[in-house]
């Protein structure tokens, strides 16, 4: 089978794509035929890191073709969709029996790729910012897989005013599209009238406007893997406070939880309510292109890779 890895840090131009054997699943492991895979901008970083090189892992869809010793949720045939710690960008994956979601009838691996996974993140992004119904939102990276997710759901969810923030103003067509009310641009002066929450996935210098960006009272919730520096001061003025949100710690600790919110995403999938978004699908050997498109921000949607 092929597989993509890289062999040092650097640019999208490090990876490469190599003949490696298929695996075995192990205990507790399904072996998937990978029909697509979601580029997310964590493992595009991972790949600038100066460390050892990582499996190249993230959101997979496709066929389970066979199972290891303990597994009987799931059989060799069912549609799955789950996120892989180890090798992804593959002809085959290995993925965890608990990790995995049926993918139902009339959906898409490409479907199940960019609404899952970038929706649970979106999804309870926006339940951790508890928000009420007519309040106001901003969503920061508001083009990107999640963000264009979480721009909807703020609204399915009630949100009376949503703002989208992005880098560059020309994305604007595309989040109106969405519903967005208005448009916002990170160096922009001013980002308009407060907001009673933020949905922050950038981080870093982004934190300050961002915070400076809420209503009295208002919450940001920080999910973003950029990191970044807040000062006190701009909490207590206004009341203002900052949460921070993992999705790995509610699937360790909330299966129950991470399961209604996955079934939720598929109900408003299937009502028309949310329409995941995809930007490019590349085929494998292009994976380096793929890498390219999320590092450079140009992205309205979701980036797949189709083995």
């Amino acid at each position: 089978m092929r597989r993509v890895q890289y062999q040092r840090s650097g640019g999208p131009e490090v990876l490469e794509v190599v003949s490696a054997e298929v695996p075995t699943p192990g205990p507790g492991e399904l072996l998937v035929r990978v029909d697509a895979v979601g580029v997310t901008l964590p493992v595009v970083r991972k790949v600038r890191e100066p460390r050892e090189p990582i499996a190249l892992g993230g959101e997979v869809a496709g066929e389970v073709v066979a199972v290891g010793e303990g597994v009987t949720s799931c059989m060799p045939g069912y549609r799955v969709t789950g996120l892989v710690f180890g090798h992804g960008y593959a002809d085959y994956a290995l993925l965890s029996a608990a990790m995995a979601s049926p993918i139902p009838d009339g959906a898409s691996a490409v479907d199940a790729v960019a609404l899952v996974r970038s929706g649970l993140v979106a999804l309870g992004a926006l339940d951790a910012a508890n928000p009420k119904a007519d309040e106001s939102a901003l969503i920061t990276a508001a083009a990107s897989g999640v963000g264009h997710l979480a721009l909807q759901l703020a609204r399915v969810r009630g949100a009376a005013r949503v703002v989208a923030a992005v880098s560059d103003l020309a994305k604007a067509d595309f989040l109106r599209g969405l519903g967005a009310d208005e448009v916002v641009a990170y160096d922009q002066e001013s980002w308009g009238e407060p907001v009673d929450y933020v949905l922050d996935a950038v981080g870093g210098d982004l934190l300050t406007p961002a915070i400076g960006a809420l209503a009295p009272g208002g919450r940001l919730v920080a999910y973003s893997s950029g990191g970044g520096t807040i000062q006190a001061y701009d909490l207590l003025v206004g009341a203002k406070s900052v949460i921070g949100f993992q999705l790995a710690r509610i699937a360790r600790n909330s299966p129950d939880l991470y399961e209604h919110w996955r079934q939720e995403l598929w109900q408003y999938f299937a009502s028309g309510l949310l329409r995941p978004v995809v930007h490019a699908e590349f085929p494998l050997e292009d994976a380096a292109e793929a890498h390219a498109v999320i590092e450079n921000r140009s992205n309205l949607g979701k980036v797949i890779l189709i083995p």
